[in-house]
């Protein structure tokens, strides 16, 4: 019989086949086929041709019948094939994130603002970050008061002079999460006058915007982060500058082949990751049984470009589920996508 004796036991105790393929005798509470052709029925009634199950069995109920439940409804009608749109609302479509795709500096930005703990219970501070996609560099960043669109604005206008981007560049685009900062009109128009293109994330995914949460980990995990928070907003101001200058020109980022982003960001990473294979194939060739294996693959794909989209194009991402976004604002630092992991879905802003 292919099965185990217990198994057999259980089956013979039982009184009962548990095979697959067994014959069963239909439940008892199994709606008859003068049941099923009733809900049909109903369904095509003219005054409930147009609303869904979940609108009918109400309605019975309020004229003291009842036929079957919701669910059973949805079933019969299913099987029946006319478990379809009703009404005259234009049916909704799934349409898949927008990609974004960047093959060099200064094409995809990512911002967002996260909260720094204060030395006064319930009183934070505001960082604004904003990050290249392709290169990890934080190419502005401001810690303020309090969170608006205005100071947002600002922080990107005078990151676009920064970074030498005209109207003849390579239209910017500009990524955030669908916090009120982000969708403000103020900046809004700023981006307009920029020429600036403006993206967000879908409702309720933190992953979209994985690569600056990963930067606020990076941030709130270092080891001389203060624990306690920060006095005045002089000193967070001054904690954050010196982040910054050690991420992007110490930080050996393990999304980047372990190159920093300013190297990254200067086009140096190539002649870098050359040198390195130079190395390692010398020390094979002076300890060839060290390096029998090959050395990691400093050239590969994943040091070419970036997607905002999980799984595109052959892409094999690793991400980790980012954390809600309460979780991350309140200062715990969760929501970093695994190293190098093509993580964030996108939707275009509505023009």
């Amino acid at each position: 019989m292919g099965i185990g004796l217990r198994t057999y036991r259980r089956w013979q105790s039982g009184g009962e086949d548990g095979r697959p393929i067994a014959e069963r005798a239909a439940p008892s509470h199994t709606l008859s086929e003068a049941e099923r052709d009733a809900i049909v029925a109903v369904c095509n009634e003219s005054r409930f041709a147009s609303l869904p199950p979940s609108q009918i069995v109400p309605r019975l109920a309020d004229e003291g019948r009842y036929l079957a439940s919701e669910s059973s409804f949805y079933r019969v009608l299913h099987a029946a094939g006319l478990q379809h749109h009703r009404g005259r609302a234009r049916e909704g479509k799934r349409r898949e994130p927008t990609t974004h795709e960047a093959t060099g500096p200064n094409q995809v930005w990512c911002w967002d603002v996260s909260y720094l703990p204060s030395g006064v219970r319930g009183l934070y501070f505001y960082l604004y970050l904003v990050l290249d996609l392709y290169s990890r560099k934080i190419v502005a960043w401001e810690v303020h008061g309090q969170e608006c669109g205005e100071l947002a604005a600002e922080l990107i206008k005078r990151a676009v002079l920064a970074e030498g981007i005209g109207r003849n560049h390579r239209p910017l685009v500009l990524h955030a999460d669908n916090g009120a900062p982000m969708r403000s009109a103020t900046l809004l128009e700023t981006l307009r006058q920029l020429g600036v293109k403006p993206s967000h994330s879908r409702p309720r995914v933190s992953n979209d915007n994985a690569f600056v949460e990963s930067a606020f980990r990076t941030c709130k995990y270092r080891p001389e982060y203060p624990a306690d928070g920060f006095e005045t907003i002089d000193v967070a101001r001054q904690w954050v500058w010196r982040f910054v200058q050690w991420y992007n020109t110490e930080h050996r980022h393990s999304g980047l082949k372990f190159v920093t982003p300013q190297q990254r960001h200067r086009n140096e990473a190539p002649a870098i990751m050359r040198r390195r294979v130079v190395v390692y194939e010398q020390a094979r060739a002076r300890q060839p049984r060290r390096g029998a294996r090959a050395h990691r693959d400093h050239l590969g794909p994943r040091l070419r470009r970036r997607l905002l989209r999980p799984g595109a194009a052959g892409e094999q991402g690793r991400g980790r589920p980012a954390r809600a976004r309460h979780r991350r604002r309140m200062g715990s630092g969760f929501g970093a996508p695994e190293p190098g992991a093509v993580v964030a879905r996108v939707q275009p802003a509505s023009a």
